[in-house]
């Protein structure tokens, strides 16, 4: 029953996601679309395959650090299956379980494999920030584009609190667990819940701890494949743009993503549907034609999400299976505002 209501809901998604596209797009789209020369989709297709290359070395060299090592096509196929559950349940719920559940098979403690993806969500904010500050400074020096490097400059105002925000929670742990701990008391939490909750923090802290005291040289190594890996991922859009012969600025095509993205997160439908093609429809309609838009809109798509799905639902299946799959469909549906009974936690 939990599966067959995932199904729905992707089939739902995937009527809105090719939908928005055809219905805008119009006649016009599929001349587009024949004139797209099939190396330009395999272009796009080898940075997808480069990026998660890119993550199974970040995967590994964390792994490594902690004296858990894997190889490279385990670790390809950890970053796929999770891809897959990401981009398979609303807001991408599944991902940081799915990332979890493998690392644990792999025989990482839960508590380190929490902390793994941490570090991966710091690293990953720790570059949008700054790439965000870059392109707003340069953006500020230009004064018909001064509006857009003060939008953008917020943005990366906002990612740097939530990183400053994260390293005082980390250093001043102890008075925020004795105020949630009053809080889960309000609440009539039981106290064996409340002191279960305290102790899976504190390893959490205390795995993530090990993994910022990794040698400055892994660090260093792990976060140029976080750059390798977004650059790619977020040149797509661009490439595929130029592609077309039409001029959009990188910055541009940057900012669009991000926001399109955020977007789709509040439809709370897998891979952001629906929300995420509107955005990016009002965001380059004043650039570019209604057969581009919806041609280029489609080939983004395919190549940053459908693909994912494709190439990663045989991979999932065959290191994750059924088992996984049926609890990530209960933590879709909390994530759609709605418990289903009977779900235990991984």
């Amino acid at each position: 029953m939990r599966i067959r209501r995932s199904l729905w809901l992707a089939a739902a998604g995937l009527a809105l996601g090719l939908g928005i596209p055809l219905a805008y797009g119009g006649a016009g789209l599929f001349g587009r679309l024949a004139a797209i020369s099939p190396l330009l989709l395999g272009a796009v297709l080898g940075m997808v395959f480069a990026g998660w290359n890119f993550n199974a070395g970040r995967l590994r060299l964390m792994l490594g650090g902690i004296r858990q090592p894997m190889g490279h096509g385990r670790a390809l196929a950890t970053v796929m299956a999770t891809e897959f559950a990401f981009s398979a349940t609303p807001a991408g719920s599944g991902g940081p379980l799915a990332y979890v559940y493998l690392l644990r098979r792999h025989g990482v403690a839960g508590s380190a494999a929490a902390a793994l993806y941490a570090l991966d969500v710091l690293m990953d904010m720790l570059f949008f920030a700054a790439l965000l500050v870059i392109i707003a400074l340069a953006l500020l020096f230009r004064p018909e584009a001064l509006h857009a490097g003060w939008q953008i400059g917020l943005l990366a105002a906002l990612l740097l609190a939530v990183l400053a925000g994260a390293w005082l929670a980390l250093r001043h742990y102890r008075p925020l667990l004795l105020r949630g701990g009053r809080l889960l008391r309000r609440l009539n939490i039981p106290p064996a819940t409340r002191r279960r909750i305290a102790r899976g923090l504190l390893r959490f802290r205390q795995g993530l701890g090990v993994m910022l005291r990794l040698s400055r040289g892994r660090l260093v190594a792990i976060y140029l494949l976080c750059i390798g890996h977004w650059l790619l991922r977020y040149s797509i859009l661009y490439v595929l743009i130029r592609g077309l012969g039409e001029p959009v600025p990188w910055a541009y095509t940057l900012l669009v993503q991000m926001l399109a993205l955020t977007l789709g997160q509040f439809t709370l439908l897998p891979g952001g549907s629906g929300g995420v093609e509107l955005g990016f429809t009002a965001l380059l309609a004043p650039l570019l034609d209604p057969p581009t838009l919806g041609a280029v809109l489609l080939l983004w798509r395919f190549a940053t999400y459908y693909w994912y799905l494709l190439a990663g639902a045989p991979v999932f299946a065959w290191i994750a299976g059924r088992t996984l799959w049926e609890r990530l469909a209960p933590h879709s549906a909390r994530a759609r505002g709605g418990e289903a009974p009977g779900t235990q936690p991984l």
